[in-house]
């Protein structure tokens, strides 16, 4: 049971991870040529949080889109007992 849990903790983090990793490069392009100043960028204006916020709704509107597919697939499953 407890190995199971951990296992579906990494799983959400490394797509949380991945989801904050593709909308950092969709919506700056730049990191992927000077990341140094976007990282300068970041500091001097002391916006670090928005990442993370936009991530996570992002995250979660796809974590319920998920869940809801679970949940019709459990419907029309058949039952194998």
């Amino acid at each position: 049971m407890i190995q199971k849990f951990k296992h579906t903790i990494k799983k959400e983090i490394v797509f949380y991870l991945l989801t904050l990793l593709a909308l950092a490069l969709i919506m700056h392009i730049d990191l992927l040529s000077d990341p140094f100043s976007r990282l300068q960028t970041m500091q001097e204006k002391g916006n670090y949080t928005h990442p993370f916020l936009y991530s996570f709704f992002v995250y979660f509107i796809i974590l319920v889109l998920r869940k809801i597919i679970d949940f019709v697939m459990g419907i029309f499953e058949k039952k194998t007992d």
